[in-house]
């Protein structure tokens, strides 16, 4: 972690007693926490936005298996981005319903494209893309995993 920089910040008092139920909702340990996390989540959305940096996403997906094709076409789309498919995960839900949790990298844009693609294949009931960070901003490098280290 890089140095800490105190700074300080000037709040209405409705604004700051709010800002403290979201404190002590989300059960952070201080305010700084709080902060340090909102700033994350704004940052990483910014770049998502921008559509041309690196950024970290899930697709979670639900879908009809027994939908004619649709797991080809899934593993199709899937293959044809490997540069941004970094893994998945597949859950059955129940007879007909299966969950896939696919982790990507790569620029914002081309995210949101491939989300979008994948959503719109018949037999997709929903698929959520969430950010989970910068490309390499938690460990502050940008390039695969071969070696080990502790996260």
């Amino acid at each position: 972690m890089s140095d800490l920089t105190r700074f300080s910040v000037s709040l209405e008092a409705d604004l700051l007693e709010e800002f403290d139920k979201f404190v002590r909702d989300g059960s952070f340990a201080t305010r700084s926490e709080a902060i340090r996390q909102l700033l994350r989540q704004t940052l990483t959305r910014d770049a998502f936005d921008a559509n041309d940096q690196p950024v970290t996403a899930t697709l979670t997906l639900v879908y009809d298996h027994h939908r004619p094709h649709l797991v080809e076409k899934l593993l199709a789309v899937q293959h044809d981005h490997a540069n941004q498919v970094v893994a998945s995960m597949h859950v059955h839900l129940d007879h007909d319903r299966c969950m896939e949790v696919i982790v990507l990298r790569g620029p914002g844009g081309a995210l949101q494209n491939l989300a979008a693609a994948i959503r719109g294949l018949k037999g997709v009931h929903t698929g959520t893309l969430a950010l989970a960070g910068a490309a390499g901003q938690d460990h502050g490098h940008d390039h695969p995993h071969p070696h080990p280290h502790p996260h």
